[in-house]
């Protein structure tokens, strides 16, 4: 088992599902519930290697989803944990995170739905960096990281006694980050060592699509010999494996295991053999864009 705290009928609507959608090869990772005192997670596969999260406060039995690409999947588990579904986090426009938000506020009414971009469907709450509100009495707050997108947004989330938890989308992803279609490295710096990097080391980093066996692959070429990256790779294909997540991530884990967050370290601009930061986030991105695993 992935998790003790899985749901077993939302894994049992999920891979019904995935039959007619997927063919007979499932969905790509079982759902996963993820519990705290006032936080709980959902954890929820979508399409080929999306996620999207369920986000639920214990107190009040409110909830958020983020990034919600199959509706109906969203149903099933709001169902299933008997939450009021009040609010949808859109990360940024993309189909596979915000392709869903029209059909959800079909489904659920008076649902607000947030997001930093005009092309973000339904959107009816539109935020900024900073911006804050509440699910329930979890503190949102949100983070602009343009880059990937120019209005992507990640969401901060603290809890009284919880550890906080980050919803990153494809800004940041396990072992890597989003590619530069909108925005330059200079923007993806900012985002993951001045934005991301400075919340607290514990936090939880729930990304939006299972890319990390690739993403440590490409960790392990540019720095051979770190060490944690090489324990983190044999944990994920373990997880893997099972059909397990390999969300969710931490701060901490991603500063000593990522190279897009490691740009700082000596090992990491030799490889790109550039003395600058941001020069060397620019080489890595463009040498992970052609990369083979």
């Amino acid at each position: 088992m992935c998790n003790k705290f899985g749901v077993l009928k939302n894994i049992i609507v999920m891979l019904a599902r995935s039959i007619t959608t997927n063919g007979f090869h499932g969905l790509h990772s079982t759902a996963v519930l993820i519990e705290q005192p006032d936080m709980k997670v959902q954890i929820l596969p979508a399409l080929q290697d999306n996620y999207m999260y369920l986000i639920i406060d214990e107190k009040s039995k409110d909830a958020a989803i983020v990034d919600p690409v199959d509706p109906d999947l969203v149903a099933s588990a709001v169902k299933d944990n008997n939450v009021n579904l009040k609010k949808i986090l859109t990360t940024h426009h993309h189909w596979d995170h915000a392709g869903g938000n029209e059909k959800m506020v079909k489904k659920f009414e008076n649902l607000q739905v947030y997001g930093g971009d005009d092309r973000v469907g339904a959107l009816n709450c539109k935020v900024q960096h900073n911006d804050t509100f509440n699910i329930g009495n979890l503190n949102v707050r949100c983070l602009a990281t343009p880059c990937h997108t120019t209005g992507h947004i990640c969401y901060y989330i603290t809890g009284e006694g919880d550890t906080p938890a980050v919803f990153t989308g494809d800004t940041l992803f396990v072992g890597g980050c989003g590619r530069f279609f909108e925005g330059t490295a200079d923007q993806m710096y900012k985002a993951l060592i001045d934005i991301l990097g400075k919340l607290p080391d514990e936090t939880k980093v729930y990304c939006g699509h299972e890319y990390t066996g690739t993403n440590l692959k490409f960790g392990i070429l540019v720095e051979p010999n770190n060490e944690a990256i090489r324990q983190k790779m044999e944990w994920a294909h373990l997880q893997r494996e099972k059909n397990c997540p390999t969300i969710p991530s931490t701060i901490e884990n991603e500063k000593l295991t990522n190279p897009f967050m490691r740009v700082h370290e000596q090992s990491v601009m030799e490889h790109a053999k550039e003395n600058d930061p941001i020069k060397t986030m620019a080489y890595l991105r463009r040498k992970k864009d052609n990369f083979k695993a």
